[in-house]
């Protein structure tokens, strides 16, 4: 069973996951912005936060435990929200419970695993790498002075993962890999929107090409943001999931 957190008690449902290395709290920067119509339901992950490890290290399976607690809310429609990689585990989801899910936002998704984090789980040094770069502070600190082109001033790209435990972040970026091509979903049944930073990963921007190529009719929306849009651009990204105002970021 997952931990899933509420946020707000309106009738219209959203469900959050969060990317790799968060939790539930991930969203937490949204609730002032939370229209009275909306509950906010946000996840943590099977690892991470309170929820227990799943039974076994698939995406597929970790996407059926989303959908689980979809099901749960007995709530139609839904609308998904997956951060980061979490938009992996989002999809899953909606394409299991199809007649539930109808809208889709994913936010500085990555649509395949970058060589940078490939390096990270290579058997013979990949633990290593990931120990030297994210399971020490030194490494925290430098890998996010490196990132600064990527975040505000006031964001920290590696901090979360002071409190993770890292077998399991290995085994999430484990499983990314193993999954295969994104055009498994391509049948999918929900409308598509796609924010992501202006000043995110180069990894990321292709993504957003390979999705839009997978789904021509999906939205896209660049905000003034690297790779938090959640905490650097709140305002705008809280606009764009709850349609309050119209969007300070650019459409494409």
């Amino acid at each position: 069973m997952m931990h899933v957190h509420r946020y707000g008690t309106g009738p219209e449902v959203y469900f959050g996951l969060h990317g790799w290395s968060g939790s539930h709290l991930t969203y937490a920067p949204l609730v002032p912005f939370l229209p009275p119509s909306v509950s906010f339901y946000s996840a943590d992950l099977p690892g991470h936060g309170r929820s227990p490890r799943p039974a076994s290290w698939s995406a597929d399976e970790i996407g059926e435990q989303v959908a689980a607690e979809l099901r749960k809310l007995d709530a139609r429609p839904v609308t998904i929200v997956g951060n980061c990689s979490g938009a992996i585990f989002g999809l899953i989801a909606a394409s299991i419970e199809s007649e539930r899910v109808r809208r889709v936002v994913l936010i500085d998704p990555f649509a395949f695993v970058p060589w940078y984090f490939k390096v990270l789980i290579h058997p013979q040094y990949g633990r290593l790498a990931y120990r030297s770069t994210f399971a020490n502070p030194v490494g925290r600190w430098m890998t996010n002075a490196s990132l600064r082109h990527h975040r505000t001033s006031s964001t920290h790209l590696t901090s979360s993962f002071g409190e993770l435990d890292h077998d399991v972040s290995i085994h999430y970026l484990e499983m990314l890999d193993a999954m295969g091509a994104i055009s498994r979903f391509e049948d999918l049944d929900a409308d598509v929107e796609i924010v992501y930073g202006d000043r995110t990963f180069g990894a990321v921007k292709e993504s957003v090409t390979r999705w839009q190529a997978l789904w021509p009719t999906a939205r896209q929306w660049r905000v003034a943001a690297g790779h938090l849009p959640i905490q650097e651009a709140t305002a705008d990204l809280a606009a764009i999931l709850f349609n309050t105002r119209r969007p300070v970021g650019t459409p494409l």
